[in-house]
């Protein structure tokens, strides 16, 4: 693999993975909120303003930014019943295509996003509920997490072009 490609793929894929284990910290957050809000609710009557939103908004950024690493793992869900009936080189193929449309899909969300990002930021968007928290900073996730997809994609779909053995290795 040339050097510049090599470098690319390890450069997104590290930026990708510090992200990933930053946001697993997130669910040391979301479920003392949770946990919190059920007790508030169904113990105590008193349901808080901010709990459930709280978490929601948290679980946001969790979701999306955990996406980009887990492609690399090949932890999203595959149709494993047509992979298995496939040829290796087949299989590479359908890797190939799948990486395209992946990175076809990441460029039209971040186009579409990204506008209703920067608007949300320029108006200082709060949510309008009783706690009335920014929102902002989650709409910006989207097409980060978008790009970052794109960008792992690109790097994942490299590695298989060019026949990196540690891509190969789900191919097998």
């Amino acid at each position: 693999m040339p050097r510049a490609i090599r470098w690319y793929v390890t450069l997104v894929t590290g930026i990708n993975r510090a992200l990933f284990i930053a946001v697993t910290g997130l669910m040391f957050i979301i479920v003392p909120v949770m946990l919190y809000e059920v007790v508030s609710r169904y113990v105590f009557g008193a349901p808080t303003v901010w709990g459930m939103e709280l978490a929601t908004m948290l679980f946001g950024p969790y979701f999306l930014l955990g996406g980009p690493y887990l492609l690399h793992l090949r932890g999203h869900v595959n149709l494993d019943l047509v992979r298995r009936r496939l040829p290796p080189h087949r299989i590479r193929q359908l890797d190939l295509f799948n990486h395209l449309m992946i990175m076809a899909f990441c460029a039209i969300l971040v186009v579409y996003s990204l506008p209703l990002a920067l608007q949300s930021f320029a108006f200082l968007e709060t949510s309008f509920s009783a706690w009335n928290p920014p929102v902002w900073p989650v709409k910006f996730t989207v097409p980060i997490a978008v790009m970052l997809l794109g960008a792992q994609s690109l790097a994942e779909f490299l590695r298989l072009l060019l026949r990196d053995p540690g891509a190969m290795e789900a191919c097998a």
